[in-house]
């Protein structure tokens, strides 16, 4: 229990760090569905690691029908994720998110193809993915990384690059767009 409270509180923590609206812990865990997605979700993994397939469907779906985030319990998701606004999320089940990561609303992690392999991204850490951006298939986006706003990548994406377009451009990122690779958020937790 005093490990969920943990990542409550550094989710929420992270939250500020990343969102300059967010005016308050409290707030922030009352009104921010992207939040409420993610904590659900933990649930629904935690269940379906476990074999608890049917309630970890449910979950997600009641999540889904709650927040227009819908995020397949087979996802495996890292530490300070955060989704702003966000409406139209959908992550599937083979996708694998790295440690601070941030998606805006409209973001599609999905797949190409029908069977029962690794069919959807990964995404390592420090990566954003601009509002509208669809990344498919079993790709990979290096660390420190942003994807643009209704790019669509389907190609492996090196570590600080930039991609944007339809089909995504990829580029080295430029000077003052490099980020490091350890977010510089401290959370005092």
């Amino acid at each position: 229990m005093l490990a969920a409270w943990k990542m409550i509180r550094e989710d929420l923590a992270h939250a500020r760090g990343k969102d300059p609206a967010a005016r308050g812990d409290l707030e922030n865990a009352i009104v921010y569905s992207g939040l409420h997605a993610i904590w659900a979700h933990r649930v629904a993994h935690w269940l379906w690691i476990r074999q608890i397939k049917g309630p970890a469907r449910i979950l997600a779906q009641f999540t889904r029908f709650l927040t227009g985030v819908e995020i397949h319990p087979g996802a495996t998701i890292g530490r300070r994720f955060f989704i702003d606004h966000g409406m139209g999320i959908v992550i599937g089940e083979t996708a694998e998110i790295g440690d601070n990561v941030m998606l805006y609303h409209g973001v599609t992690l999905g797949g190409q193809v029908l069977t029962q392999t690794k069919r959807h991204p990964t995404l390592e850490d420090n990566v954003t993915v601009g509002a509208g951006a669809k990344v498919l298939g079993p790709v990979v986006i290096g660390a420190g990384s942003a994807i643009g706003a209704n790019a669509v990548v389907t190609k492996d994406v090196p570590p600080n690059s930039i991609a944007v377009g339809v089909p995504a451009k990829i580029r080295p990122r430029r000077g003052q767009e490099k980020i490091p690779l350890v977010d510089p958020v401290f959370y005092d937790i």
